[in-house]
C-alpha cells in the first residue's frame, strides 16, 4: 500500500500521504540501550537531541591544518574503494523489472532471502569505479574558483563505460533500468509482515553507486520528499552509475508518527547492528549487510529534533580526506565538522570504506518545501560533480564550512520567545531570544556566545534550564587564504 501511495503522487509538493499513513498512537517516550556513558534506563529526552546537539558537542578537534574546503585532512590516507574487503558474493534469484517510477505500480513483495536470519553479504561488482572528484562534463557550468574548458579538451573526454548488471536483495537490475524492490528485515509477525520500500535506478553506464536514506527516525518527513524527488528525476539512459534510495527506512515509527521503533530505541544508535542482539540491532545489521555495503557513497538524510530546527547543513568528518573531498560536491550547504558518535550510520559506514555525510535540513513531523528544494538541489550538484549525471548547473557561491560550532542552552526554565531567524548571522554577546516566566514574569535574555550564523535552533516553545536552543556555526579558517 505504501508502494502504491508513493508512485501515485508526482507532485512536488506536500505529502499528505506521509500524514494519512500516520497512527494516532504514539510510542512511548523512553528508550534503552544506547551508546556512550548513557544508562539504559537513560529517558528519551535526554536523548532526542541525537547529531543535533550531543554528537556535535563531543566530536573530536578538527586537525588544524586540515583545509577547510580543500579536503587537506591529513590525519589518514584517502581510502580507495576498489580495495575494500570484499564480503561473499549474493546470486539473484530474477531479473527485477524494468518500472518508470513515475508511473502506478503494484507494490512490492519482499524477497525470500532478505530475513536478517539468513543474511549474505552481496560482493560489491569487480569492475565498481573509484569515486570520482573530477570535473563533470563539459555541459556543466564553470563553478567558482574553476577555470573554463579551454577549446580542444572534448577530445580527451573519456568515452563512458558501459555498466553491468547491479544485484541487490536477491534481485537483477539491468544497466539501463529503474525498479522498485522491498527489504524486510524479517523482525515482523510474518503474518503482519510489511517490506520496506527500495527505489533503485541502474545506469547505463558505469560508476559509482550512490545510496541515499531516509526517515531512520520515523518523524523526519523532508528526507523522504528529498529522496523521492531526486529518484524521479533519474534518467536510467543518461546515468552514470546506480542510485539506490530507501525513503523510509523506520517504517513502523513512520507510520506511528514516532521517531523510535516499536523497542523505544533510537535506530541511529545501533549500527553496524547485529544478527542477535535487540529489535534495533536486528534491523540496523539487515539494513547494512543487504543494502548499505553495497554503497561508494552514503547521504543519510535528517531534521532537527525535539522541536528544533536546522539550516540546510551537513554533518561531515572533516579529518577523513575522502569525507572532506565529498562535501565540495554538494551546492549550497553549509558544513559542519562532526566526527559522528558509535552506532550512528554514517560512523558504521565510513569505517566500512564507504564515504559518508548526513545531510540535516528543517524540522521534523513537517513538510517544508525550502528545505526540500535545497536537499534536492544539492544531490543533484553532488551526482553532477561525480559525473553520474550531466546537465545544466549554476552552482553557487560556496558555503562556509563551519568546524566548530557551539550549542547555546537555556539557564533558566520558561517559555523560549526567538530574536533571530534560521540563518541569521550573530555577534559575540547578541540576545538571540529570552525566556520568560510566565509565573513571576521575569525575563532571561540569551545571549550568543561567538560571532557566526544560526545554523540550528529552538522553535518557540516551554523549556527547562539545560535545553540547547540555538546552534552557532564559527566559519573556519582556510590555511593559506
Amino acid at each position: 500500500m505504501l508502494f502504491r501511495r508513493l508512485s501515485v503522487l508526482t507532485s512536488t509538493r506536500l505529502l499528505p500521504w506521509a500524514l494519512a499513513l500516520a497512527l494516532p498512537v504514539s510510542v512511548a517516550a523512553e528508550t534503552a540501550g544506547s551508546e556512550g556513558d548513557k544508562t539504559p534506563e537513560t529517558m528519551v529526552a535526554a536523548l532526542a537531541e541525537d547529531e543535533s546537539v550531543e554528537d556535535v558537542e563531543q566530536s573530536e578537534p578538527r586537525v588544524k591544518e586540515a583545509g577547510a574546503k580543500s579536503g587537506s585532512a591529513k590525519t589518514q590516507p584517502a581510502k580507495d574503494v576498489a580495495s575494500t574487503p570484499k564480503p561473499a558474493s549474493q546470486t539473484p534469484n530474477k531479473v527485477a523489472p524494468n518500472i518508470d517510477l513515475k508511473d502506478v505500480a503494484p507494490p512490492p513483495k519482499p524477497s525470500p532471502n532478505t530475513d536478517s536470519a539468513a543474511v549474505t553479504k552481496p560482493e560489491k561488482p569487480a569492475n565498481e569505479p573509484k569515486v570520482s572528484d573530477s570535473t563533470p562534463t563539459e555541459d556543466s557550468e564553470v563553478r567558482p574558483g574553476e577555470e573554463p574548458v579551454t577549446a580542444g579538451t572534448e577530445d580527451l573526454t573519456p568515452v563512458p563505460k558501459p555498466a553491468e548488471s547491479f544485484t541487490l536483495l536477491g534481485n537483477e537490475i539491468l544497466p539501463g533500468t529503474s525498479t522498485r524492490l522491498a527489504w524486510s528485515p524479517g523482525i515482523q509477525i510474518a503474518g503482519l509482515s510489511q517490506p520496506t520500500p527500495v527505489l533503485v535506478v541502474n545506469g547505463a553506464n558505469a560508476g559509482p553507486t550512490l545510496c541515499l536514506t531516509g526517515a531512520i527516525h520515523g518523524d523526519e518527513l523532508n528526507g523522504i520528499e528529498i529522496i523521492r524527488r531526486t529518484m524521479y528525476d533519474l534518467d536510467p539512459e543518461k546515468l552514470s552509475g546506480r542510485v539506490v534510495g530507501i525513503p523510509i527506512v523506520n517504517l513502523p515509527g513512520f507510520q506511528q508518527g514516532s521517531r523510535y521503533l516499536p523497542d523505544r530505541r533510537d535506530l541511529n544508535r545501533h549500527f553496524p547492528g547485529s544478527p542477535d542482539g535487540s529489535l534495533a540491532d536486528r534491523i540496523a545489521y539487515s539494513l547494512f549487510e543487504n543494502i548499505i555495503r553495497r554503497c561508494n557513497l552514503l547521504v543519510d538524510i535528517h531534521t532537527g529534533s525535539l522541536k528544533r530546527t536546522n539550516l540546510p547543513q551537513l554533518r561531515a568528518d572533516m579529518n577523513n580526506p575522502d569525507v572532506a573531498t565529498l562535501t565540495q560536491g554538494f551546492d549550497r550547504m553549509a558544513v559542519v565538522h562532526s566526527s559522528g558518535s558509535s552506532g550512528m550510520l554514517r560512523t558504521a559506514a565510513v569505517e566500512a570504506g564507504i564515504t559518508t555525510v548526513t545531510m540535516e535540513a528543517g524540522e521534523s513531523h513537517r513538510i517544508q518545501e525550502h528545505q526540500i528544494e535545497a536537499g534536492v538541489n544539492s544531490l543533484t550538484s553532488l551526482m553532477e560533480r561525480q559525473g553520474m549525471i550531466s546537465r545544466m548547473f549554476v552552482w553557487s557561491d560556496p558555503e562556509p564550512v563551519y568546524y566548530d560550532s557551539d550549542w547555546i542552552r537555556a539557564q533558566h526554565g520558561g517559555i523560549l520567545f526567538s530574536d533571530v531567524e534560521l540563518g541569521a548571522r550573530v555577534t559575540e554577546g547578541e540576545i538571540l531570544g529570552y525566556v520568560a516566566d510566565p509565573i513571576t514574569n521575569a525575563q532571561y535574555p540569551i545571549r550568543s556566545s561567538s560571532n557566526g550564523r544560526v545554523i540550528g535552533m529552538a522553535v518557540d516553545q516551554v523549556v527547562m534550564a539545560g535545553f540547547a536552543a540555538y546552534h552557532i556555526g564559527t566559519e573556519a579558517e582556510i590555511p593559506g587564504e
